[in-house]
């Protein structure tokens, strides 16, 4: 039995040795790997695995490259709030899909919020002209259709008219009555007149003829026997709202007499002078169109027309507003205007529908092209823009990596010096953190969360540097503690991992807490910040806790126990 044991206890050491010598080699052909995605150029003298590794770039965001900041203000306010959050992110998409369309490499797309307003942020590393970046966006059209306001829609559109009506037509009495007291009438008529055409001539309308002007302003001129000079002690009311009127001078008489005169306009408004108000919106828009090409309506030289086709939502949409609306006109609006406005003959359940108009073949190519770059699905509006010169940028970008250098080589300096054979394995363990660091940066771009690389995200790579020898500062300190208790070194060092473990844990994981933190609340330079920093630590718990011990347990510490000093002052000084 006790042979046999013995043979067990053998058979077990050998094993654990196998695993441990795996594992180290793992780690250096990770570590390997890492270290040709980072600087590809060590690879230089094998010019095939120097050309594979050498496809791989970090993406640097525009405060290191240069570009151009747009910011963008969607204007939501007829969304559904249910489904607000849709609707911005189709005019993210279809602005991506514009700006990829045009060529320009790796652009930043993201949607943002302050306060109560939503803003897509547009971000063009690369690009210098401000103007073609912001053309290339503003280009998108915003398709829309409409249905026909019902009765009740319209008598409530001109209820609100007939209180504004009413207020200007006790703003025009008042006006009369300065008038009437001896006002300049010039004056008031440059300051109050709605009339376009005579409001700059301070009223002034020139010689007409009984015919030329509305039958109730003909009526006073004519035939209310004014002076010379007179202005009519009444408000004249005709469609266009209500006059006052000043008769200046007549020449001629008969058929062939002509009278001068002056007048002030207070317009009168109504529902039907405001197209927009005799429609209403259907919810189907351009984030429901599939696709647009243009077609001719016989398939011969007539005019060409624009053909449309909706998507799933977009066809059940399409179908119930042709059902709802037949024998009535359904209004499509292009960027706020009305192209076409067709009659429902009959319900359309194909998903299908056609723009007509005064199109030429090349502006029908432009529109259907527009409509197929992206429709968007919410108005925008430009509310800021910046420039950055990429020479400000490449500037930044050697600062910041000479400043990460500089803290790369501090931290390995003061381990190797206070921690002497550990703070060096501890050491090449933080160059091989570094080397992960910038090949999963590199890396991501081959995935669907490609990381972007901004001064705010190296800062969060810099601070991690120092926190990825934290973990081995708790660890060794550890160590020390029990050599001094008179543990053997390799005892000393698993203790060392097994009682720093909980504490490493806690404050690595309340650093990730607030990160995220960071994250889901901050803004976009904040955000890069934290998710650097959260794979900085998760990366440097890799290393500290698994590179440093395993390369320990495969180096073995045995021989470290007749050269204590390549570990600590003393062994048998406990005051250490």
């Amino acid at each position: 039995m006790f042979e046999l044991k013995l043979i067990r206890n053998s058979t077990t050491g050998m094993n654990l040795r196998q695993k441990i010598k795996y594992k180290f080699f793992t780690i250096i052909g990770l570590a390997v790997l890492a270290v040709l995605v980072a600087y590809p150029e060590v690879a230089k003298p094998i010019k095939p695995v120097y050309n594979f590794f050498n496809k791989t770039k970090v993406n640097l965001g525009l405060d290191l490259q240069g570009g151009i900041h747009l910011e963008y203000k969607a204007d939501t306010s007829k969304v559904d709030s249910s489904k607000k959050a849709d609707a911005l992110q189709g005019a993210q998409d279809v602005i991506e899909r514009r700006i990829n369309s045009f060529g320009v490499g790796e652009p930043s797309i993201y949607v943002s919020h302050y306060g109560t307003s939503d803003y897509i942020i547009v971000e063009l590393p690369g690009i210098k002209d401000i103007e073609e970046a912001k053309k290339k966006i503003q280009d998108t059209p915003f398709l829309e259709f409409k249905e026909e306001a019902s009765d009740q829609d319209i008598a409530e559109a001109n209820k609100m008219f007939d209180n504004i009506n009413a207020k200007t037509k006790a703003q025009a009495e008042d006006i009369l009555k300065q008038a009437l007291g001896g006002a300049d009438f010039s004056e008031l008529a440059k300051k109050y007149s709605q009339d376009p055409g005579s409001k700059d001539k301070s009223g002034d309308l020139g010689f007409v003829k009984k015919g030329d002007l509305v039958p109730e302003f003909d009526k006073v001129l004519f035939e209310g026997n004014l002076k010379n000079g007179q202005i009519y002690p009444q408000l004249v009311k005709s469609d266009y709202g209500w006059h006052i009127i000043k008769y200046i001078e007549s020449r001629g008489e008969g058929d062939n007499k002509e009278v001068h005169a002056e007048h002030i306009l207070f317009a009168k408004q109504s529902a039907s002078m405001f197209a927009d108000l005799k429609y209403k919106s259907t919810g189907l828009s351009g984030k429901n169109l599939k696709s647009a090409s243009v077609t001719f309506q016989n398939q011969g030289l007539s005019e060409p027309q624009v053909s449309l086709k909706f998507d799933a939502e977009g066809t059940k949409l399409f179908a119930d507003i042709t059902k709802k609306n037949l024998n009535k006109t359904v209004a499509i609006y292009l960027d706020g205007q009305i192209i076409s406005a067709p009659k429902v003959q009959s319900e359309i359940t194909s998903g299908e529908a056609v723009i007509t108009g005064n199109f030429g073949l090349d502006e029908a190519k432009q529109l259907a092209q527009r409509l197929n770059e992206g429709a968007l699905p919410v108005p925008l509006t430009l509310d800021g823009q910046e420039s950055i010169d990429s020479v400000l940028g490449a500037e930044s970008l050697q600062k910041s990596l000479f400043a990460g250098i500089i803290g790369l080589i501090t931290v390995m300096v003061f381990m190797i010096i206070y921690y002497r054979f550990l703070g060096l394995i501890a050491s090449l363990a933080l160059i091989t953190y570094t080397a992960f660091m910038i090949s999963i940066i590199k890396l991501s771009a081959y995935s669907p969360w490609q990381i972007t690389l901004t001064l705010s995200g190296i800062a969060g790579i810099v601070l991690s540097i120092g926190m990825a020898v934290d973990a081995n500062i708790l660890i060794f300190e550890r160590t020390k503690e029990e050599i001094r208790r008179g543990r053997s070194i390799s005892s000393a060092i698993e203790e060392g991992f097994k009682r720093a473990w909980t504490s490493i844990r806690d404050g690595n994981l309340s650093t990730i807490i607030t990160s995220l933190i960071l994250i889901f609340f901050g803004t976009g330079f904040i955000k890069g910040f934290a998710i650097t920093l959260i794979l900085g630590v998760l990366v440097s718990l890799f290393t500290a806790i698994v590179i440093v011990r395993t390369t320990l347990r495969f180096i073995g510490t045995h021989w470290l126990e007749e050269r204590m000093w390549l570990v600590m002052r003393n062994k048998k000084n406990k005051e250490e």
